[in-house]
């Protein structure tokens, strides 16, 4: 009850969210059929850095891809299939992935590698833009046939 008070207050916003996907392999497929990475977001509830970097930049990013930008949530129980088609938890996702720090910026292929380098933390502001750009810049190049 408090805390939906808290956030009916004047001035406090909801905290956002992108899609937690049924499954990664899906959803890194879905994202190469359209030549994109699947961009994942490791994030924390409660995570003001989290919440900074999905309003800024990956809320808007997710639209200008026509989807293939993900979350999964550090810590939680609930259920994801991972890239081998392994059901797991995604507290489980992110140890194996070494995404314990929030937010972790992820690019992935349809194979389920990482295409590019991740973007930890949430850095400086100012320049946080021109590094998802460059890293996915990076994503696009790796998905690209040779």
């Amino acid at each position: 009850a408090l805390a939906a008070l808290a956030l009916s207050a004047p001035g406090v916003r909801a905290e956002s969210a992108l899609p937690r996907p049924a499954s990664l392999a899906e959803a890194a497929a879905a994202a190469a059929a359209r030549g994109e990475p699947l961009v994942l977001l490791a994030s924390l509830p409660g995570c003001p850095y989290c919440e900074r970097i999905r309003r800024s930049h990956l809320l808007p990013l997710q639209k200008e891809l026509g989807g293939g930008v993900v979350q999964i949530d550090v810590g939680s129980p609930a259920a994801v299939v991972d890239f081998d088609g392994a059901a797991k938890t995604h507290e489980a996702i992110a140890d194996a992935l070494q995404a314990r720090f929030t937010p972790t910026v992820m690019f992935f292929g349809p194979d389920g590698l990482e295409i590019a380098e991740r973007l930890v933390g949430a850095g400086i502001p100012d320049f946080y833009g021109a590094l998802l750009e460059q890293r996915l810049g990076a994503a696009r190049a790796q998905l690209r046939p040779r």
